[in-house]
């Protein structure tokens, strides 16, 4: 993996780490990898900056198989066994069970709940204190604004939460990284990449969301979602706080 391309996700990935305290010497740190461009883009940065940062950790890579027919999880192992990262692979029957047996309107936010449940219990079976998740800039920007208008209140996810039930602490060293320089990153590198078999893919209040938010920044001279971000870092109105966010 080329050095220069990993740069500026690194800046971006680096001063989340410290702002927030992210990463203490000695922590064992999962990712968890979907196979999209944010968890791979997480994961390659995370174990390129063990290289250098202050405070040493160990790094693993956990996976929830979905049960989705015909997608390969191969090409990852063989990057995680590249950069030296132990993988976990968590198979389930989520698919089945959402699409299938329940055949859900509104698959999201139940999809989302068995999923986080499953990956939390597959990290702590590595002995791992953290998990990294790979929500971006965009990201907490579209969490607001779903927040906002869908539930009339402020907030978003936090960049470091605490689960007391499970004891571990989960982290979000990408939340400076424009989900736009994500991309870049990923043109420029050979990553693994799965795209998402989902049925729900492209079809979510999310997606929508984003599209709403892009019109939105274009018509303010592109400055609107820099402002809305500024405005979620300084806000003492409960700005950062875990959410589902569907």
């Amino acid at each position: 993996m080329a050095v220069e391309n990993i740069r500026r996700i690194l800046s971006y990935v680096r001063r989340a780490v410290d702002d927030y305290n992210m990463i203490e010497e000695g922590d064992k740190i999962a990712v968890g990898v979907s196979g999209g461009k944010d968890s791979l883009a997480l994961l390659a940065a995370l174990a390129e900056m063990r290289t250098f940062y202050p405070k040493k950790y160990e790094l693993y890579a956990v996976i929830v198989d979905m049960g989705f027919e015909g997608v390969d999880f191969s090409p990852i192992k063989v990057f995680c066994d590249e950069i030296n990262v132990q993988l976990k692979i968590v198979e389930t029957n989520i698919y089945n069970v959402i699409f299938n047996v329940r055949k859900e309107k509104n698959p999201c936010s139940l999809c989302a709940r068995m999923r986080r449940g499953t990956l939390h219990d597959g990290v702590l079976e590595l002995g791992c204190n953290k998990l990294a998740l790979g929500h971006h800039y965009d990201d907490v920007l579209e969490t607001f604004m779903l927040n906002l208008f869908h539930e009339g209140r402020l907030g978003t996810f936090s960049p470091v939460t605490y689960l007391d039930r499970k004891d571990l602490t989960m982290i979000r060293p990408l939340i400076y990284a424009p989900e736009k320089d994500i991309k870049y990153f990923v043109s420029k590198t050979p990553l693994p990449i799965i795209k998402s078999p989902c049925p729900a893919d492209g079809t979510t209040k999310r997606e929508e969301m984003k599209i709403f938010l892009k019109k939105l920044d274009r018509e303010h001279h592109r400055g609107l979602k820099h402002r809305i971000f500024k405005a979620i870092c300084k806000s003492g109105i409960d700005g950062w706080r875990e959410t589902d966010g569907q």
